[in-house]
């Protein structure tokens, strides 16, 4: 459960990150800040994957890049199902997209899979140990 809950803030940063960066973004309140969160969570668990496999001719044209516009269409789903979550396009969507995967990619480095928080270790190269 507390691994959910590191992925949704962290998902929710990424959001407001985005909302902060792209114009065009809008989210109004911390509420449908986490609403936008959790919503996007299940719509890339279970929407994404059938838009994937019927894009899958197209994305492979594209040498994998249409996934960004997959993932711009994730997002744009959820600001049309969501009040006081707004995107004005899909070149927002996709910037957007890109801003949430970026600080979910970051994030994820100090993330394990079980969702710990994982402790990060200065070794020295010196050969000595830094206990």
């Amino acid at each position: 459960m507390k691994g959910f809950l590191y992925r949704l803030v962290i998902t929710a940063l990424g959001l407001w990150a985005a909302a902060a960066i792209v114009p065009g973004v809008q989210i109004v309140g911390v509420g449908t800040l986490l609403l936008a969160a959790l919503l996007l969570g299940i719509v890339n668990a279970i929407i994404r994957p059938i838009i994937l496999i019927l894009t899958l001719p197209l994305t492979v044209l594209t040498l994998g890049l249409f996934i960004l516009v997959v993932n711009g269409i994730s997002l744009a789903l959820v600001a049309w199902v969501l009040p006081g979550f707004a995107i004005a396009g899909l070149v927002p969507a996709v910037l957007a997209s890109i801003v949430v995967g970026l600080t979910g990619w970051f994030a994820s480095t100090f993330v394990g899979g079980s969702g710990r928080i994982e402790h990060i270790r200065h070794i020295e190269v010196t050969g000595r140990r830094l206990d």
